[in-house]
């Protein structure tokens, strides 16, 4: 069988993008999505997307990470999805579909994409870190020296010592400014450190006002692969009109035998 592909990328996140209007694609066969994602035998991603017909929004979003297995939501695949979709002229410039967490709407303009991101109203603050549920669970960690930490191996302590089987994604964090704060990330899934995490991002954001880091509802974020920005209200402890900005960007296109 030969599969159309896409390849997106949001700040270095890449994704293989499907559309599977038609259903066609093997969503059972873990191995196979496993191997595309792969980045010497396959066609190489943090992740593959489906876009699937929804009812009643524009397009339904399937994320799995490239260890095969269907995943949480994923921001940067969130954006990278709906750049997808409007390569496919589902829409003109806003759009509204559904994910495994909920519905998302979100908007197009010169390959930037700002995706409505789900509410967050609880977060855990511990003496070392904090962890929120954006989508996908996420540990935020102050450190020193961001450029130089180790985030694989302490990410991947950090994942099975405290999280167990199921697992968490791990951010560390430098605060650069008031409103700017330096992230890296380990994700689950990926089981390494990827350039970009959407859902990352936007867990350090919220925890960084939440422990008073920052009083700004504006949050820019430099990432390894470039640049993203998170922007809320607060009321309460609850955190609503969650909006995950970038470029959401595409690569190549192609056909691969399955």
């Amino acid at each position: 069988m030969d599969l159309e592909f896409h390849k997106y990328q949001g700040t270095g996140n890449d994704f293989i993008m499907i559309d599977n209007r038609s259903k066609t694609f093997p969503k059972n066969k873990t191995d196979i999505i496993a191997k595309l994602c792969d980045r010497h035998f396959g066609i190489g991603a943090d992740g593959l997307i489906l876009l699937e017909e929804d009812a009643t929004t524009d397009f339904k979003m399937v994320y799995y990470n490239s260890d095969g297995n269907e995943s949480t939501m994923c921001g940067n695949g969130g954006r990278c999805i709906v750049a997808f979709a409007h390569k496919l002229e589902l829409f003109e410039i806003e759009t509204t579909f559904i994910a495994i967490d909920g519905l998302h709407h979100a908007s197009i303009s010169n390959n930037l994409v700002s995706l409505q991101m789900i509410d967050v109203n609880k977060v855990k603050i511990y003496d070392e870190y904090v962890f929120t549920d954006t989508g996908s669970p996420h540990h935020v960690q102050l450190v020193s020296n961001l450029t130089d930490y180790d985030v694989f191996s302490n990410g991947k302590k950090i994942r099975n010592k405290i999280y167990g089987t199921e697992g968490s994604n791990v951010n560390f964090v430098e605060q650069i400014t008031n409103n700017t704060f330096k992230v890296r990330t380990y994700e689950r899934g990926v089981e390494d450190e990827t350039l970009a995490c959407g859902t990352g991002v936007t867990a350090v954001a919220i925890a960084m006002h939440a422990t008073k880091k920052t009083d700004s509802s504006s949050i820019t974020l430099p990432v390894e692969g470039g640049e993203l920005e998170v922007s809320f209200e607060e009321q309460n402890g609850t955190y609503s009109n969650i909006f995950l900005k970038g470029p959401a960007t595409f690569v190549f296109e192609g056909k691969i035998n399955i």
